[in-house]
């Protein structure tokens, strides 16, 4: 009994309260709370809060909705512009549950002719925290869903390098707001009112994003969901910012979190590199490229998956996933070449662009500058931006005649500012080329090293087709292992240190141009007048050491039936500077001979070969095959593993080992 007398109680309570409120909403005049409303909200911000037109209540609950006109919010005195924001109408849905536990949330909004100017200033305050300060993210009002009837929305960060200027109209039928809707804010006749679900706003949007001009226009739904994590808002959207442009159709859920995305994108720009300014990770320097697939976001991972399109004149095919979250972005990726172009791959190790041929041009001008190797520094202030894991392959390599490769396969990797490519493998000439790369970004300069195999190339494929007989047989197997500093390509190799080796063995060459080597000039003139020939390569061997970017050769030997040829000398790396001198020593007799050395000098980009006419040879061919001794002892564990010591190569080491014929 005595239970239900208190639960009576309570029911009439609530019943007397509820009773008290209708007899409020009916009688009280709410433009009372005007004056309240605008002297707490000053006292509170600092800012002052400015209600010029007429106060409405309209009394629910949970929610309970103001309307108000000729609305007006002060800007801090910091800011460019007086006001933050000025609205002609507005109408606000309240949470009085959470009024109670004195938070403010709104759940609705909805702004009609507003003009907002949204500021960060670069000490990190922002215009939009509502403590005096400016600095405490939990001073703002929590707002879920945000309507806007034409507009304008400003945005300032000056750090930056950002001022975006937008303006926004309402499209549809009844929702449709032109500069004479206030005085006629009723629909023509013969035109149907659209609902809500039926209009949307249209938007336009110009300025500067990180120190790059931009401009977009799209349109979107007519209610931004800033805090829904359920209804995805349709968007369709094409902006510019800078040389990248970019078409995007389809939906976001939760604008402020961006809890969930699922839009088709279209993607391009001059290169890829680029993107570090819009999404913060560094990516590879490339020619002009395009892109289309299906960006999707879930939770901290995004994914652009099954996009296709072109990377200057290759194809690209793929998917890359960002999983966000961690110390730094995590990129994974797969991506696929059909036809690579080899020139698209000269700004990934900053080569320069090959120059634009004039119709006007001489044909035999010789190619601008004076170097050969690639001097680009390679960006290594953005690789602490992300980690990376990405498997590329190209099936066909479209390249120079001069540069047999067909295929590439590699696997990069980025983790704390080291790159590596690990395997990285090449198709080469019938054969491979397969190793390892590692730039290491966290020392200044950047720290390299490369281990590179050779295997089973065929000479006949190095070397393009040509009038001249040319090699038909042998393949080449060898090995570079190479350490070196600075941030570019030509840095590092001027720097390197390591060693190169190359051997061929059971090849054919033409006969011409050994006899050219040994200045056997009856022979060269028979063979002008008879018709050049092949002759067989018993062994060619070339191997350096390399010290400080500076190639000394170990043992440069190539044996033929008919003569073999020694050759001494250096190789600059960092000067990119030839100093070689080749000696002969024929095998048969020969009535004239000038048996002069032939000296290779000059650079890379300008070879220059001479001769001592007045020199004879002072020592035979044995004397310097017997200094070769310990250098070709070096390489027999790359003869075992090529050629093998029964092939002609093994038998030049074990001759060097013999006494020599003077």
């Amino acid at each position: 009994m005595k239970s239900g007398r208190v639960l009576k109680g309570i029911g009439v309570t609530v019943l007397g309260l509820i009773a008290l409120i209708v007899l409020a909403a009916l009688l009280f005049d709410p433009n009372w709370l005007r004056g309240p409303i605008m002297r707490q909200t000053t006292e509170k911000t600092g800012r002052e809060l400015v209600i010029n037109g007429d106060l409405s209540i309209d009394w629910g609950w949970p929610v309970t909705r103001l309307g108000a006109a000729g609305v007006t919010f002060a800007n801090p005195e910091w800011a460019e512009e007086p006001q933050m924001f000025t609205a002609e109408n507005i109408s606000v849905g309240v949470s009085l549950p959470q009024l109670f536990r004195r938070v403010v949330m709104l759940p609705e909004i909805t702004l009609d002719r507003v003009d907002a100017f949204l500021e960060q200033h670069p000490d990190g305050r922002k215009n939009w925290l509502l403590d005096r300060e400016q600095k405490d993210e939990g001073a703002r009002v929590g707002i879920g869903r945000l309507a806007l009837h034409d507009g304008r929305i400003r945005y300032a960060d000056p750090a930056q390098k950002t001022r975006i200027d937008a303006t926004l109209s309402t499209t549809g039928g009844s929702g449709e707001r032109g500069s004479d809707s206030a005085a006629d804010p009723k629909p023509e006749a013969d035109v149907p009112p659209a609902t809500e679900a039926e209009s949307g706003i249209r938007f336009e949007a110009k300025g500067q994003y990180k120190g790059r001009p931009m401009n977009a226009r799209g349109t979107g739904g007519p209610v931004l969901a800033l805090r829904d994590e359920e209804t995805p808002y349709p968007l369709d959207v094409q902006a510019q910012f800078g040389d990248t442009a970019v078409k995007a159709d389809g939906n976001i859920t939760s604008l402020l979190k961006l809890s969930a995305i699922n839009l088709d994108v279209d993607l391009r720009g001059a290169s890829i590199a680029d993107l570090y300014r819009l999404i913060g990770i560094a990516l590879p320097e490339t020619p002009p490229y395009r892109t289309a697939g299906h960006l999707i976001r879930n939770g901290t991972v995004w994914r652009y998956e099954n996009f296709s399109g072109a990377i200057g004149k290759s194809d690209v095919a793929g998917t890359l996933q960002v999983a966000t979250g961690g110390e730094r972005p995590s990129l994974h990726g797969d991506l696929s070449f059909k036809l690579l172009d080899f020139a698209d791959l000269g700004p990934l190790v900053g080569a320069k662009e090959a120059p634009v041929e004039s119709e006007d041009a001489a044909p035999d001008a010789p190619a601008p500058g004076g170097t050969v190797l690639p001097e680009i520094p390679f960006r290594t202030g953005r690789w602490d931006s992300v980690d990376a894991d990405v498997k590329l392959k190209a099936d066909r390599i479209r390249r120079p005649e001069a540069l047999p490769i067909d295929r590439l396969v590699t696997r990069l990797q980025m983790q704390d500012s080291v790159l590596t490519l690990d395997p990285l493998e090449f198709g080469i000439a019938g054969g491979t080329l397969s190793g390892t790369i590692r730039m290491n970004g966290q020392e200044k300069p950047l720290e390299a090293s490369t281990k590179l195999r050779v295997r089973n190339l065929e000479l006949a494929k190095l070397f393009p087709p040509s009038d001249l007989a040319k090699p038909t047989l042998g393949e080449l197997n060898g090995q570079v292992d190479l350490e070196g500093r600075g941030n570019s390509v030509a840095a590092m190799l001027g720097t390197a240190d390591g060693k190169a080796a190359l051997i061929l063995s059971e090849g054919q060459i033409s006969r011409f141009m050994v006899e050219a080597l040994g200045l056997h000039l009856w022979d060269m003139l028979q063979l002008k007048l008879t018709g050049d020939e092949l002759v067989e390569i018993r062994c060619l061997i070339a191997d350096f050491s390399v010290k400080d970017g500076l190639m000394e050769t170990n043992a440069l030997v190539l044996d033929t039936d008919i003569m073999r040829i020694v050759g001494s000398g250096t190789v600059d790396l960092g000067e990119e500077k030839l100093d070689l001198t080749l000696e002969s020593d024929t095998k048969v007799t020969t009535p004239v001979a000038l048996r002069s050395p032939i000296y290779i000098q000059g650079t890379f980009a300008n070879p220059e070969p001479s001769v001592d006419t007045a020199r004879v040879a002072a020592r035979g061919l044995g004397a310097v095959a017997l200094g070769l001794i310990n250098p070709l002892l070096a390489l027999v564990p790359l003869i075992e593993t090529g050629p093998g010591m029964d092939s002609d190569c093994g038998k030049l080491i074990r001759e060097a080992k013999s006494p020599q014929r003077e």
